[in-house]
């Protein structure tokens, strides 16, 4: 049986996530692609190898053939586009951040329940080995108890006017667009929600965050820091696990099909290694793939979504930042 996706939003990330992954493979096709300009589809079509192109966003969910939808639009057009999605019986594999706040967030989900539809987030980095690898370390106890985390991923984006990124009522700044990932590698290492008091961000002149650094504590009682920035000259995503007995210093979480790290100290004795795999987004194409054929639940939808969200909201709260204009539910 082959799976059929039909792409919300002209994109320039669509090819990496879901189009170069999906010509790989002889179980899944892109049979549709949308945009609020037609001429803009139809091009992007043509480009793609796409077969139909459509002026709107709604003809792509109401196309027959499409299973499903794959939301590439801004953060603040999640919610309502997802749902119509959900709506119309399509599944529905959206990006992140998920939405523009955990009030949004509960809706969506709210939707999938109720239609019997999948809503996944697309957090590819989780269903790389690498963080599966993680888990296992952290299970296997031999770093003792968890005493602390440190996650940064901080990448060139430099101001741009109504650039999508930098402007707060289309979901974008630092904590939306990168912080949404290192919260996302804290959750699903330790299983439990943080509390987050202290945080501080610079904001650009629309009011979007450039920055930002984050503390809290989860409930087991776990320190952790977070922070994310787009003011640098290079990438980096690091993520740091301080046990009572060893440590795990992880470079590249985002990206490790393009070379990454693993350095584990336990007592003297220190590791470095890697692990085996493919790009991220082949990863997170075949584990959607295989869930919607099993039903299997995947580890990044549901309550998992929601919680991200809440942990966002908590943060720009912490920092003193009132999105309440540019995150109202849909």
């Amino acid at each position: 049986m082959t799976l059929l996706i039909g792409i919300l939003g002209a994109s320039d990330i669509a090819p990496s996530v879901i189009l170069r992954p999906a010509s790989l493979r002889d179980d899944v096709r892109v049979v549709a692609v949308g945009s609020r300009r037609a001429e803009k589809a139809s091009d992007y079509a043509a480009k793609w190898g796409i077969p139909r192109s459509y002026g709107s966003y709604q003809e792509v969910i109401d196309d027959p053939e499409v299973q499903l939808v794959y939301n590439a639009l801004p953060p603040s057009e999640h919610a309502s586009w997802s749902i119509a999605a959900l709506e119309a019986g399509k599944d529905v594999l959206c990006e992140k951040p998920f939405a523009m706040n955990a009030e949004q967030a509960r809706d969506m989900n709210a939707v999938a329940v109720r239609t019997g539809k999948r809503l996944i987030e697309a957090f590819h980095d989780r269903y790389h080995p690498l963080s599966l690898e993680l888990d296992r370390i952290k299970e296997s106890g031999r770093l003792g108890d968890i005493v602390s985390l440190r996650a940064v991923f901080d990448a060139p984006i430099p101001y741009e006017e109504g650039a999508l990124r930098h402007t707060p009522s289309l979901g974008g700044g630092a904590l939306m667009d990168l912080g949404c990932y290192v919260v996302h590698w804290v959750r699903a290492l330790v299983g439990e929600e943080p509390t987050f008091t202290e945080a501080s961000m610079v904001l650009n002149p629309l009011g979007a965050d450039r920055s930002f650094t984050a503390t809290g504590r989860f409930p087991s009682g776990i320190d952790v820091t977070l922070s994310a920035s787009m003011d640098v000259e290079s990438v980096s995503s690091t993520f740091e696990i301080v046990g009572t007995e060893g440590t795990v210093h992880v470079e590249n979480m985002i990206f490790p099909s393009a070379g990454h790290s693993i350095t584990e100290q336990v007592g003297d004795l220190v590791k470095h290694r890697t692990v085996a795999g493919m790009e991220t987004y082949d990863h997170q194409l075949a584990a959607v793939i295989a869930a919607l054929a099993s039903g299997e639940s995947l580890p990044t939808e549901g309550e998992d979504s929601i919680g991200n969200m809440a942990v966002i909201d908590a943060i720009y709260r912490a920092a003193g930042v009132d999105r309440t204009d540019f995150a109202t539910s849909q």
